[in-house]
């Protein structure tokens, strides 16, 4: 009885689409349903955060507003905190404030009815979630890592000073010399990181919900609701750690290039020679 109920329900069960479908062709490029929801959700996130800026004012308001605002605070006062010197990130905030909102937003739109299942394309699915789709967050997290590289190397002063922050000692030293080497590998894979993580957290939760709707059948609304509740904390707390890795990221090698630079300057030579004389003469 178990095993021919089992049966019914793995010939019949939810249908998961995990690859991105092609919707139609735009002169030789191929556009997917997660590439056009990103496109539907970058215009509905930009409306919505130009909104919100109309709305902001001195004296503070109720609603969604105070809710962005006090997500903005939140993710300055990370960034902001992760440097040593604060300016350097205070630079950057914009940035990792779009950040945090796109990848939030996009998780949170991907959960609407009208996703999915809801309309269809021929056999597939009209709109699936950008961040649902490897290649939406491959792209996200290259685009990310691409800005980190290039402002890590600009704030840090140059390539060498750069490169030097991998290695945590000289690097004539065979043994810094493999640790640096190992550490430059493995900030190369910083990209696939953040887009397998990304990617597996949303795919999962959209399996989840499928699941359930489909056990639920007429009930699927109560049933997927629990997973559906799940998947909105999920998202936000993936937006987030997204966000925060990409900022230590930058502030690491920021930091750290700044930690080498010991060499002295002008400015503290003479003070040196002047302090050694001084107790010289009191000797």
């Amino acid at each position: 009885m178990i095993a021919n109920v089992l049966s019914l329900v793995a010939d019949s069960g939810p249908t998961v689409h995990i690859a991105p479908g092609a919707v139609w062709q735009l002169g030789g490029l191929t556009i997917t349903n997660s590439i056009l929801y990103g496109w539907i959700c970058i215009v509905a996130i930009g409306a919505f955060l130009i909104w919100v800026a109309h709305q902001v004012t001195i004296k503070p308001k109720g609603g969604v507003v105070q809710y962005v605002e006090v997500a903005v605070s939140f993710i300055t006062d990370l960034v902001e905190g992760a440097f040593d010197d604060e300016k350097i990130g205070r630079k950057y905030v914009p940035y990792f404030v779009t950040l945090f909102f796109f990848i939030l937003l996009n998780n949170w739109l991907g959960l609407l009815p009208i996703v999915g299942e809801g309309f269809k394309a021929g056999s597939l699915p009209l709109l699936r979630p950008f961040t649902g789709d490897l290649d939406g967050t491959l792209a996200l997290g290259l685009v990310t890592m691409l800005l980190v590289y290039v402002a890590s190397v600009r704030e840090s002063g140059g390539p060498v000073h750069y490169i030097k922050h991998f290695f945590v000692g000289n690097p004539l030293n065979p043994i810094f010399l493999l640790v640096g080497i190992l550490e430059m590998l493995t900030d190369l894979t910083r990209v696939i990181s953040l887009s397998l993580r990304l990617f597996l957290n949303v795919t999962i939760g959209e399996i989840l919900i499928a699941v359930f709707s489909y056990l639920g059948h007429i009930a699927a609304p109560l049933t997927a609701l629990p997973f559906t509740l799940l998947e909105v904390a999920v998202d936000a707390l993936q937006a987030y750690i997204f966000t925060i890795l990409a900022v230590m990221y930058l502030a690491v090698a920021v930091n750290g290039a700044n930690d080498h630079s010991d060499d002295l300057t002008e400015d503290t030579l003479p003070e040196t020679i002047e302090v050694t004389h001084g107790e010289a003469i009191s000797g």
